[in-house]
């Protein structure tokens, strides 16, 4: 695979890198490795949850960022604030602060991301009473958590909840309102999302179940927040534009969607280690007793993404305050049934990123190598040859991009025979990250 085919973003300062390896060990997929002393990401196995930007004592890693004159590219400009934002506020006793607050940057419209979440979780609980599902079901709301099944946890895909996440609907239902409301076309009309992460981004810029995106551009929370905070403090007159109660701002921290789905068997994990367990007894068929699956992987739900402001445990607090001020759920679905708009436009497919050659017999020859080489490493998993894994450096030579000088226990003083292991020739000298490296 090709670097072409995947955008991410996730990004990697290299002047910032000082090769500390502290990344490697927490990626989730085994994407990044550190060679020469600066780190590189493996493009298709990354799915841009934003843990290297939270681990990263350098801010070597960063995400993208949307230049907020974006919006003045458009006739018409509509916020979609996500939950998260509310609970980055002390005291906030009334969300209609921040929505003001948000018009007042130059917004035309407003439309929370909430709403999209109950009307998420009206049709999730009209599906969970079919009986012909592949359960537990695990839900899709999170774009890293999808991008982490469909390349490690590939078996699951079925489970996987085949609708838009809130965000998604919410850009749809925001774009049907401008349209009525103003008679422009979708080209003059800009939805921008404020996110709390970087797999939002990447879902917007590369979406994996739909051919596009309602969402035109993203800010991140951290970024807005500043400024926003500004307008706040501003305001004299308070118009109401709330449209969502309890339930959607409720998906903001783990839990939150599951609650909203009025039934008592179900798994809500947090952090993407906790994440990574669950799916590996799902997979061993541990957890078949249980009707939904909701996973994020953020610390604390979207409250923890890389992209907040507050400490996750406070926003969700504060969150849990400005809840008691809230109707249950003001949005529903016109019909008892499942519009088709709120589907998946394709299925989930899985990416297999272990695969070691077009050519079976190729591939069958490489893994037997790859096993060899692994069975000569010390099976320390320490990491320090740049690797997440023995088995990691071993793939990475069988691939030509590494050797087994990266080896620690291979490049010790040669005079010390009781130290020294012998370098076997066809895996001596190391190649430098090509292409398919970001």
């Amino acid at each position: 695979m090709h670097s072409e085919e995947f955008f991410h973003s996730v990004r990697l300062d290299a002047e910032k890198c000082k090769g500390c390896t502290n990344c490697i060990k927490r990626c989730p997929t085994g994407a990044i490795r550190v060679r020469q002393g600066k780190a590189y990401i493996i493009s298709e196995r990354c799915i841009d949850c934003g843990e290297c930007i939270r681990i990263c004592p350098h801010h070597a890693k960063y995400a993208e960022k949307y230049s907020f004159n974006e919006i003045l590219d458009y006739k018409y400009r509509i916020a979609l604030p996500a939950p998260t934002l509310y609970g980055q506020f002390n005291n906030l006793d009334d969300v209609d602060y921040v929505l003001n607050g948000l018009l007042r940057l130059g917004f035309d419209d407003v439309f929370e991301v909430s709403v999209g979440a109950e009307l998420v979780s009206e049709a999730t609980r009209l599906y969970m009473k079919r009986d012909d599902i592949v359960r537990p079901v695990i839900s899709s709301a999170c774009p890293a958590i999808v991008r982490l099944i469909r390349v490690r946890f590939p078996n699951l895909i079925p489970n996987v909840l085949e609708f838009n996440a809130p965000m998604e609907e919410a850009a749809r239902l925001a774009r049907v309102r401008a349209k009525e409301k103003t008679g422009l076309s979708d080209e003059d009309i800009g939805v921008f999302f404020i996110s709390p992460c970087t797999a939002k981004i990447t879902a917007i810029k590369q979406p994996i179940c739909n051919h596009g995106s309602a969402v035109s551009g993203v800010f991140g929370i951290k970024d807005i927040y500043p400024v926003l905070l500004g307008q706040m403090d501003k305001l004299d007159d308070l118009q109401t534009y709330r449209e969502s109660g309890l339930m959607g701002v409720g998906w903001a921290s783990s839990g939150g969607e599951s609650a909203a789905l009025l039934r008592d068997r179900y798994l809500a994990a947090d952090g993407i280690e906790n994440v990574i367990q669950v799916l590996e007894e799902l997979e061993d068929e541990k957890l078949n007793d249980l009707d939904f699956i909701e996973l994020n992987a953020c610390a604390g739900g979207c409250v923890g993404g890389p992209l907040t402001v507050e400490n996750p445990y406070v926003a969700k607090a504060r969150l849990q305050n400005l809840r008691k001020y809230l109707p249950v759920s003001c949005n529903h679905l016109q019909k008892e049934e499942i519009p088709p708009e709120m589907r998946w436009d394709m299925p989930l497919k899985p990416i297999n990123i272990l695969k070691l050659d077009d050519d079976i017999r190729v591939a069958m020859q490489k893994m037997q190598k790859l096993n060899e080489i692994e069975a000569m490493l010390p099976g320390l998993d320490c990491g320090t040859c740049g690797a997440p894994s023995c088995r990691d450096l071993a793939e990475d030579i069988v691939r030509g991009k590494g050797s087994i000088e990266d080896c620690v226990f291979f490049t010790r003083d040669k005079t010390d025979e009781n130290n020294y292991i012998p370098i076997p020739a066809p895996f001596r000298k190391s190649e430098q990250p090509d292409e398919s490296e970001h």
